[in-house]
């Protein structure tokens, strides 16, 4: 313990990652000891928000997981040092804010010339819609090196998570969408100047309304990502169209009851987690802990 208070004393607040890399504790048991500290104060920032979970009884929990949470959205510090640990967090807050707001512009570009080059870009623009949703519409997106799903490439932290609803588009319009989109995922993720990920899912604006039922993991997940999802271009007016389904349905409302019992559930397992002396062998409890594979499927 005396270590950790020597490491602040010297380099000042720092997040639990930087921290991390100095002490090379184990990180369970380092989250511990920066929590149970009396001399030790610890900022979050950022934004927790509803993920859907196969692998988390009632499918709901929070993300970033608190492991993640600690890494990197966290700033631990000596109380004498809560002014320099606000002004940290601050600042690294704006940052991920600057990240979110660069990815979503290199999405809108990207779909932009994307719809510029289809055989009929105004009937694009007419009845597709398409929402950006995910890391970058929470502005929780980052940069961290991870392992894109199907290749096992390294691309640049967030995915661009991408929703295209068209309505009354023909055949063959959407089958050039479909693989113009696909070419423009490969170029991001093959170029070593982006290094990006596009995950994307097209559909008919009839799925939409029969996912918004809301009946199954896939369609909760769907309904979810509408909720979230931000306008990126495309037809507005099926934009709105679409957003105003979401709110018919009462999804904002299940939303949020399903965010309630995961706030719940996360400071439920956080004291659990606290109080415990040994590792963490709980199946549940390691579920909300520590980082698991976040790739947000796209129904």
């Amino acid at each position: 313990m005396d270590k950790l208070i020597n490491l602040l004393k010297t380099h000042g607040p720092m997040t639990g990652k930087e921290l991390h890399q100095k002490t090379a504790m184990d990180v369970f048991n380092l989250w511990k000891s920066c929590n149970q500290n009396a001399d030790i104060v610890t900022k979050n920032f950022g934004t927790r928000y509803l993920r859907l979970d196969r692998n988390v009884d009632g499918f709901a929990r929070l993300s970033p997981s608190i492991i993640r949470e600690f890494y990197n959205y966290t700033v631990i510090s000596l109380k004498s040092q809560a002014e320099m640990a606000l002004s940290k967090a601050e600042e690294l807050h704006r940052h991920i804010i600057a990240v979110s707001q660069n990815k979503f512009a290199l999405a809108l570009e990207t779909m932009e010339k994307n719809i510029a080059s289809q055989p009929e870009p105004e009937e694009i623009k007419e009845k597709v819609c398409f929402i950006i949703a995910g890391d970058v519409a929470y502005e929780m997106a980052h940069l961290e090196p991870r392992p894109e799903f199907s290749t096992g490439q390294f691309v640049n932290g967030s995915d661009l998570d991408i929703v295209i609803i068209y309505k009354d588009l023909p055949e063959r319009l959407i089958s050039e969408l479909d693989a113009s989109i696909y070419r423009w995922k490969y170029y991001l993720l093959a170029n070593p100047s982006y290094k990006e990920e596009i995950d994307y899912c097209l559909k008919d604006i009839s799925k939409v309304e029969k996912q918004l039922a809301f009946e199954d993991f896939e369609s909760m997940v769907a309904s979810k990502v509408l909720d979230e999802g931000k306008f990126l271009c495309g037809s507005f007016q099926l934009f709105t169209e679409i957003k105003k389904m979401v709110a018919e349905r009462g999804i904002p409302e299940k939303l949020a009851s399903l965010t309630e019992k995961a706030t719940m559930q996360r400071e439920k397992a956080r004291m659990e987690l606290l109080a415990s002396n040994d590792a963490i062998n709980d199946k549940e409890l390691r579920q909300l802990f520590y980082t698991t594979d976040e790739k947000e499927e796209f129904f």
